[in-house]
């Protein structure tokens, strides 16, 4: 954030900082269940859902630590953190809509993703 940030700004900030870490907990926890469901002897389709869902849970707990933790990465460095993590959440999601049953996984998925789209309009 800049020296000309406004105040509204500032908490606009933190709000959707906050939402996309909370979003990526969800989205770890619903890809991490759905890749443990899934038959590791299965289909090659079974397979991408159940390696998806496991990247996508490993990337999104990353990023919620990076959005959770007063660390000392600048600006760049979480945006590209986000990015990586909302490109992820939406190949996960294609992925479970490949497979019945792994709509949830989708659903948290996609709302990761759309909490990281929203989380990135506040940074400059």
């Amino acid at each position: 954030m800049t020296s000309t940030t406004t105040q509204q700004e500032l908490f606009r900030f933190l709000e959707d900082r906050f939402a996309c870490a909370q979003a990526c907990t969800e989205c770890a926890r619903a890809c991490a269940l759905r890749a443990s469901l899934v038959d590791p002897d299965g289909t090659a389709e079974q397979e991408l859902v159940r390696r998806k869902g496991i990247m996508c849970a490993e990337v999104c707990d990353a990023t919620c630590r990076v959005l959770s933790e007063e660390n000392r990465m600048d600006e760049a460095g979480i945006r590209i953190q986000v990015e990586w993590c909302r490109t992820v959440c939406l190949e996960a999601a294609h992925a479970f809509d490949r497979l019945a049953g792994t709509e949830d996984g989708a659903k948290a998925c996609r709302e990761c993703a759309q909490a990281c789209t929203d989380f990135l309009t506040t940074l400059n």
